[in-house]
Order: C-alpha cells, then sequence, then structure tokens
C-alpha cells in the first residue's frame, strides 16, 4: 500500500486550495486515457502531500499578515517561486 492510498479523486479535490487546480484536476481525470490516469493521479497525489505539508507554515504566514500587514522578516528576500510551481504543474498535467 502506498503513502498515497488514502487519496480519492474527491479528497484530492478538496485538498487543492485553489478553484483553478480543482478544476484542472477534473479536467485531468475526464480527459486522460485509463492507461495513463493512474500516473496523473499520483502527481496529484503527491501536489496533495505538498500542500499538506506546508499547511501549518501557510497559515503562520497568513495570521502573521493579518496582525502585522505584511509577510514574516524570514520571507525577505525569498525568491519568487510562482513560475517554478506553474512550470511543476504543467509537467504533472504533462503540457510542458
Amino acid at each position: 500500500m502506498t503513502s498515497h492510498a488514502k487519496w480519492t479523486v474527491d479528497r484530492l479535490h478538496i485538498a487543492l486550495p485553489h478553484s483553478a487546480l480543482r478544476q484542472q484536476l477534473v479536467t485531468d481525470v475526464n480527459m486522460t486515457g485509463l492507461e495513463e490516469l493512474p500516473r496523473r493521479l499520483e502527481g496529484w497525489a503527491q501536489a496533495a502531500e505538498t500542500l499538506e505539508a506546508a499547511r501549518p507554515r501557510i497559515e503562520a504566514a497568513r495570521a502573521y499578515v493579518r496582525e502585522h500587514g505584511a509577510l514574516p522578516p524570514e520571507y525577505d528576500g525569498a525568491p519568487d517561486m510562482t513560475d517554478t510551481v506553474t512550470d511543476d504543474a504543467q509537467e504533472r498535467r504533462g503540457a510542458a
């Protein structure tokens, strides 16, 4: 049994924090051939687990921003990872 055994498509859908990601998951499930579907779902499970692992740090940063109006000092000078995350998502979808 893999570490991803707890995931169902519904649980993956709920775990994704943004509507665009949830829609992409639904599109992947509906448009991917059966032979390729397990690999695609494995990628989504890995992404959901990464997000779950980061959740405490994300929530702490959100709370800090609510209280102080800015990111915590440890984020000063942190690189913008948006492009990296976007590229990774495209690779998981097989769109790269």
